[in-house]
């Protein structure tokens, strides 16, 4: 694929304050940090130790049917909550002063499956700076199973998208894992092309870490163990539909719903709002808060903080997000908030609308 255009955002006044909103939002980082450096270092240490300490559980106790199946199950939980709280602030280089220190932390997502080169592509030059945007927003692509985008093609088979969609959610991360990274490798029709090129290192990284991943989930528990083939499969087929289900909670609330905008750049590459506006209409948060979901699912609910402020970690949204919840009532900015149920609900609502218009949702984070 031939490199392309950027789309370009508006000048439409809004500058003025979102620099203003910038500016407090640092002071109030600054503020908080002293207090709050330790909770991300601890994160930093926990959640890992938690997926390593679990893996060790299987390899040393796994011949019991009761520790063998609900430690990969927790591997899976494990795995989304180490993506939330480390390795999703690591890419945006928020939990240490080193950037190097950052990058080495991404490399967390190729150990448990993931290719952390084209994620990294994919959310921060694609996602973060075009999200909704039809051909630039890596995180919704239109394909031929599920019409996402109002503008998107549209196929016969699409008006029972509503149906089927949410049966195949839960094979969300055995597609990423198993196949989407490939094709973001080998097709060039894939819409990472239009930036990036892929260094020959990072193809060799490609297969060794696969192989690594399914090597220490599947070959070497079934060599340590007296289990078989099946009963070990098994266990890391509940490890990815526990992570798959458990992570679409998550990651199907933010943006791809019937409440967000799907705007296209005009004839001349232009998008209609400035980019603070283009952020608030294509992002929402969740009203759902408690300590759970701040400590362990990385303060997903406060998703709008993260695409307006992504150097800044999440660990500090939910004052930020007071801050920004004043701004939006001073200057009568747009900021949506839904409860999980309404927000999941939204998205079911999309799928529907999208299909009988006559005109795949991947990962949102």
């Amino acid at each position: 694929m031939e490199k392309v255009t950027k789309p370009r955002y508006a000048k439409n006044g809004d500058e003025a304050i979102f620099s203003q909103l910038r500016q407090d939002v640092s002071i109030l980082v600054q503020q908080l940090e002293p207090k709050r450096r330790g909770s991300i270092l601890l994160k930093a240490v926990f959640f890992p130790a938690m997926y390593l300490f679990t893996y060790t559980a299987i390899l040393v106790a796994g011949n019991q049917p009761g520790i063998f199946y609900p430690s990969y199950f927790l591997l899976g939980v494990f795995l989304v909550m180490i993506f939330l709280n480390i390795i999703h602030d690591a890419v945006h280089n928020t939990i240490f002063p080193d950037k190097k220190l950052n990058q080495g932390y991404v490399y967390l997502f190729d150990l448990m499956g993931a290719n952390s080169f084209v994620w990294r592509q994919r959310h921060i030059r694609f996602h973060h700076n075009y999200p909704n945007v039809n051909g630039w927003d890596t995180d919704i692509e239109q394909s031929n199973l599920a019409r996402i985008f109002p503008t998107g093609s549209a196929l016969p088979i699409h008006r029972f998208q509503h149906i089927y969609m949410p049966l195949l959610y839960p094979l969300y991360l055995f597609n990423w894992l198993l196949v989407r990274d490939f094709k973001d490798f080998f097709n060039k029709k894939k819409t990472i092309w239009k930036l990036v090129t892929f260094p020959r290192v990072e193809y060799v990284k490609l297969f060794a870490f696969k192989a690594f991943f399914l090597f220490y989930l599947i070959v070497l528990p079934k060599l340590v163990l007296d289990v078989t083939w099946l009963q070990v499969i098994t266990g890391f087929v509940i490890m990815l539909l526990t992570a798959s289900v458990f992570s679409l909670m998550v990651l199907l609330s933010p943006h791809a719903n019937i409440g967000s905008e799907f705007p296209l750049p005009d004839e001349s590459n232009s998008l209609p709002h400035h980019w603070m506006m283009h952020m608030l209409t294509t992002t929402n948060d969740v009203t759902n808060d408690n300590w759970f979901i701040r400590f362990f699912m990385g303060c997903f609910n406060y998703h709008v903080a993260h695409h307006l402020f992504p150097n800044v970690n999440h660990i500090y949204y939910p004052e930020v997000t007071s801050l920004l919840k004043k701004y939006a009532e001073k200057y009568n900015l747009p900021y949506r908030q839904y409860s999980l149920g309404a927000s999941l609900s939204k998205h079911y609502q999309l799928l529907k609308t999208n299909g009988v218009t006559e005109d795949i949702f991947e990962e949102t984070m």
